[in-house]
């Protein structure tokens, strides 16, 4: 893990956020249903610092191996381009180059935030790699910073906080809530 003011340098570079879904934006958990629905649980913390993070013209996207109605769902409400969601990832490398075409950027204007083995050849990519905190040994030494909050946990807040604070947007949004 690096140093605070080698994070908030690359913090300050992001355009994109990229995260994987469960074990991120969830606490990993599934419940699978008789009628082979899923149910999955979404911090509402996380989603606010996503649409924080909107707010200040950024953009945020999801790479997921899984595919699930909830998550195109969850995504929609928070704002996120649904152009920039991929499920069903079996080449997580390709989806995310094509997600990159997509939103206009490059490999240096990406955060990424992952928990598991198949995220980290995307956090080799990313300019700022993220691993939440109860991510696997192997996850956690690729990143460049560990969230104190575990995937689903208000893990995605904290990390939209540090990329917000350190573009200086953090004070401004601010102002609707706590005033000047």
């Amino acid at each position: 893990m690096e140093n605070l003011a080698e994070i908030e340098r690359r913090a300050a570079r992001i355009k994109l956020l990229l995260m994987d879904c469960d074990g991120v934006l969830t606490d990993g958990g599934l419940m699978l249903l008789e009628n082979g629905d899923e149910q999955k649980t979404f911090n509402v913390r996380d989603g606010h610092g996503l649409v924080l993070l909107h707010r200040a013209g950024l953009q945020s996207g999801i790479i997921s191996g899984r595919t699930s109605s909830l998550v195109t769902r969850r995504a929609s409400e928070l704002g996120m381009n649904l152009d920039l969601v991929s499920q069903g990832s079996w080449d997580k490398i390709k989806d995310f180059e094509t997600l990159l075409a997509k939103a206009g950027v490059s490999d240096d204007e990406i955060a990424f935030v992952g928990d598991d083995v198949t995220d980290i050849p995307l956090m080799h990519r990313a300019e700022f790699a993220i691993a939440v905190a109860d991510a696997v040994p192997e996850t956690l030494a690729a990143a460049h910073y560990v969230t104190q909050a575990r995937g689903g946990h208000g893990a995605i807040r904290e990390v939209c906080e540090i990329i917000l604070k350190a573009q200086g947007h953090w004070s401004r949004l601010m102002e609707r809530y706590v005033g000047t």
